[in-house]
Parts: C-alpha cells; sequence; structure tokens
C-alpha cells in the first residue's frame, strides 16, 4: 500500500475586502488579481464606495501578503468578468453588470471602456471569454447569461449586435440563466456554449450549426458549468446546483438518442456555487460550497462506456470524480473562484463574508 500524501489545500493568505465580491479573476502574466462587486457603502476605507456602485478592486501579493494597487469605481454594480477573450498583451477584463451592460475595460486607463453595449434588458448573471489568452481557435468572445432568459455571443470587433443570440421561442417561458461556458474551441469552424438555468435545465449550444445539441433537468437550480477544457473536443462538462449537488457529464459518450453519461456527488449541504478546472492537469477541478468549503476532486475514468446506450446512468457502471481533499475557509458562501495559469496549483476564492482567499495545492504529485 502507497504512503504517499494526498493533494492537499493550503490556505496562504487572505484579506477582507472593501466591497461585496461576486467575482475574483487573477490577471494574465502577472502576481495580481481583480475583486468584481459592489461597494459596500461602509465608509471605512479606501474604495468602500456607495451601495449599488461597481466596484473593480486590483490587489498584487507580495511576501505572503495581498495588497491594495488600486480600485475602479463606476455608477453600477459588477455581477461577473472574464479575461477569457483578450490578447496576453492587452489583458482587457469584459464585465457584466445588474443594469445588462456588458463593458470591456483596460485596467491601464479605466476612465471609459474600450467596449460598451446594452446587452441584455435585466441583469447579466454570467459570462465566459474564449479566442484570447492562448486558449481556443477562432475569433475572440464572449458570451453573456441573463435573467431575461437570453444567451448572447459577443464580439468585440462588432458594435451592439451579437454574433448569436439564444432565447426561447416567441410566447416561450424565458427562465433565468445562471450560468454559462465556451467549449469545443478546438478549431476555427467549431464551437458550443453550456448554459445553465433556475429551473435546472441544461442546454449545450451547437454555434457552428445554430442548435441545441443536447439538453437535460437536473431538476435543480444551476450555479456553475464549465467544461474540462476550451481548447478540446468535448470530453467532461461539470455543473454545480442549488442543492449541493455536482453533476459530472461524459461528453464522449454520445449515442444516437443523445444520451450521457452522468455521475452525481453530493458534497455539500447547501448550495455548490462554482467549479474550476486546473488548467495544466485538466483531469482535476475545485468546487466551492455554501458553508464556505472547497474540495478537490480529480475526474474518473469512463472510456470503457462509449459504447453503451444506456440513459444517463448515475453511478455504478462509471468511475465518478474521486475526492482528493478538502478545506474549510469561510462561514459564509464561496461564491467565486480561480486558477492561476501561470503558477499550477495557486487558486483564489472570494466569499460573501467580504474576503479573498489565496489558496495552494500542495503534493501535487500524489495527482
Amino acid at each position: 500500500m502507497s504512503n504517499s500524501p494526498k493533494p492537499r489545500l493550503v490556505s496562504l493568505s487572505h484579506r477582507r475586502l472593501p466591497l461585496i465580491p461576486f467575482a475574483c479573476l487573477w490577471i494574465p502574466c502577472s502576481n495580481r488579481f481583480v475583486c468584481l462587486g459592489t461597494g459596500t457603502g461602509t465608509g471605512t476605507g479606501t474604495g468602500s464606495g456607495a451601495p449599488g456602485n461597481g466596484l473593480i478592486g486590483v490587489y498584487g501579493t507580495a511576501s505572503g501578503e495581498i495588497r491594495d494597487v488600486h480600485t475602479i469605481e463606476k455608477p453600477r454594480a459588477f455581477r461577473c468578468g472574464t479575461f477569457g477573450a483578450s490578447s496576453l498583451q492587452q489583458r482587457y477584463l469584459a464585465t457584466g453588470d445588474f443594469d445588462g451592460n456588458l463593458h470591456i475595460w483596460n485596467l491601464e486607463a479605466p476612465a471609459i471602456p474600450f467596449y460598451a453595449t446594452k446587452a441584455h434588458q435585466e441583469i447579466i448573471n454570467c459570462i465566459d471569454g474564449v479566442g484570447g489568452l492562448g486558449v481556443g481557435e477562432g475569433a475572440p468572445e464572449i458570451v453573456t447569461g441573463s435573467r431575461d432568459g437570453t444567451v448572447k455571443v459577443w464580439d468585440s470587433r462588432q458594435k451592439d449586435l451579437p454574433v448569436a443570440n439564444m432565447e426561447p421561442a416567441q410566447g416561450g417561458l424565458r427562465r433565468d440563466c445562471w450560468a454559462v461556458a465556451f467549449g469545443h474551441a478546438c478549431n476555427r469552424w467549431d464551437r458550443c456554449v453550456c448554459a445553465g438555468y433556475d429551473n435546472g435545465d441544461i442546454k449545450l449550444f451547437d454555434l457552428r450549426n445554430m442548435e441545441v445539441r443536447w439538453e437535460t433537468n437536473v431538476k435543480s437550480g444551476v450555479c456553475c458549468v464549465e467544461f474540462d477544457g476550451k481548447e478540446r473536443s468535448l470530453h467532461k462538462l461539470v455543473a454545480t446546483t442549488l442543492e449541493g449537488r455536482i453533476h459530472v457529464f461524459n461528453l464522449q459518450a454520445f449515442n444516437a438518442n443523445s444520451d450521457l453519461v452522468c455521475q452525481s456527488e453530493k458534497p455539500y449541504k447547501f448550495t455548490a456555487w462554482t467549479v474550476r478546472h486546473l488548467p495544466q492537469n485538466r483531469t482535476i477541478f475545485v468546487t466551492s460550497g455554501g458553508a464556505g468549503s472547497l474540495h478537490l476532486w480529480k475526474h474518473g475514468d469512463c472510456s470503457a462506456l462509449l459504447e453503451r446506450t444506456d440513459h444517463e446512468r448515475e453511478g455504478k457502471d462509471c468511475a465518478g470524480p474521486t475526492l482528493l481533499n478538502s478545506i474549510s475557509l469561510s462561514s459564509q458562501p464561496i461564491g467565486s473562484l480561480d486558477w492561476n495559469a501561470d503558477k499550477q496549483g495557486l487558486c483564489i476564492s472570494a466569499s460573501f463574508d467580504h474576503k479573498v482567499h489565496i489558496v495552494f495545492v500542495a503534493d501535487q504529485h500524489a495527482f
């Protein structure tokens, strides 16, 4: 029996933020990160902002400490952001706000957005980017999902009009879209978007053919969806839900009826908020929970089931994800997290007690 240690999640540092954080993101090719959200209005610290105003806090790491760099304040609260459609040279940040506006910001000159459009009629809940940062083939694009029930794809080279608009048929029921993710950007022609909704619907949109390639319902609101790699052919998809479950779909296992192998785990008593795959090793992913904890997972192998046609099996026929370790960071939900693309195993997370944590995965050789 091997005595090798398990991978461990280790908290390196943390600090309290002068904002309510809805998203945290590493700035590519740097030791800096941003936290997006809204002002607390407490007036007790630099950049606390007026309630309802949007704040982008830029922070740096040095000697194990988190330090302020600068704070950008705007009139509307920010809900989500991504660097995914920007080049490594520009590192422009795309944001969605509570009024349905999509902006792209140059953090070095943030007075006026590089790009601005009224993307949705209601709050933009979620955003993702592809084609930037050297990840994914094809044009740099941004996808947004909104409470208005629509999912839209944007190209910053095209003003005001989306390049794709996925919405219910006229008169159809509009569900609140909580999660979006790009995938299958493995060549210049193909690209998919996955969207998750408040009623448990998950839809996979094929952007090349402009059709719904697959859909299912997981019976609980979908808080986050992510492929195990935007730039690779469809392989694994992870969805997190309100009831504390994570669902892992094997996308290689499409059969004639478009059924998928699905593995479900329930690591959280409360909401499973988000999921992020390790950029340097796509078999590893981390999820966050409503009780302030992170769980580190490794994907199981379902390759032996590719020829089967059973309907979305839950469990015993396929190796599900393996829980490697966990850590408790807060008494409040961790609503956002992000891996560092340059330093393997380095992660940031932001929780609703106004705190940001820097976490590192130790003993990675045990993966």
